[in-house]
């Protein structure tokens, strides 16, 4: 008679360990739906006691208002999570901007939503959110906020450099092209200094010539006017031939 006894025992125990795991399990459950409502609840109500943008001095403006906004999220997230949290309190108008800083076209912003007493710090480039760091802490926001800030001037010096380049290579292309008009200016007027050194040069020619020509014509009208004048002394002296001389 002892071995059923021992038999009936074990039955019941393990019959009493299945209800007592069924109401555990139950409980949890319980636990769990309460939280979900207790949550759903606190959600709605900061919503309903968050401010108004458009009353409230000092809050942020929608991203397409606010240049410290962004109003964009990385398409490659789930978009579930922090991101579009802070996406849609930028949308409602929510959040404080407290700091933000441009490199580039990257930028790192410091939010603070007053409701709930918690900091967003967001990392973005060319205006889409690439990390996004949600604490109540304060001290750690402001510590996450500046390091984001060196990111950003850290991710930005090669565009930065490659505008510096750009620049300077419109700069110098700027000079070239001046340099090439003021070449061409230069060569144009050689052109024209040839030309007239050209004409110069046959119009000395030609006056040579024509002095040469002038000379010889000067040197026979001498010539012919020493014969005139003899021929005129010899004709004189045969018309005053037996006449008294001149005193």
């Amino acid at each position: 008679m002892k071995y059923p006894l021992d038999l009936r025992r074990a039955v019941m125990l393990a019959f009493a360990c299945a209800l007592m795991h069924g109401g555990i399990a139950e409980s949890a459950g319980n636990t769990a739906t309460g939280t979900g409502v207790v949550r759903a609840g606190a959600a709605k109500g900061a919503q309903g006691d968050a401010p108004d943008a458009s009353t409230e001095p000092g809050l942020a403006d929608t991203a397409d208002d606010s240049p410290g906004l962004v109003a964009h999220a990385d398409s490659s997230g789930s978009g579930q999570g922090d991101v579009a949290d802070l996406m849609q309190l930028i949308h409602d108008g929510g959040l404080v901007e407290m700091r933000t800083t441009y490199n580039g076209g990257y930028g790192a912003s410091l939010f603070f939503h007053a409701p709930s007493m918690t900091y967003y710090v967001a990392l973005f480039q060319d205006k889409h959110f690439w990390r996004v760091i949600r604490t109540s802490d304060q001290t750690r926001a402001e510590a996450i906020y500046a390091g984001f800030a060196r990111q950003t001037a850290q991710l930005a010096e090669v565009e930065i450099r490659r505008a510096q380049l750009q620049a300077q290579k419109a700069s110098i292309e700027r000079v070239i092209n001046e340099s090439q008009a003021r070449a061409q200016r230069l060569q144009a007027d050689i052109e024209v200094a040839r030309t007239q050194e050209a004409k110069v040069a046959d119009h000395q020619r030609q006056t040579q010539d024509e002095a040469l020509a002038l000379r010889d014509e000067k040197e026979k009208a001498q010539a012919q006017l020493r014969q005139l004048q003899q021929q005129v002394l010899i004709l004189q002296h045969q018309a005053e031939a037996g006449l008294p001389a001149n005193r």
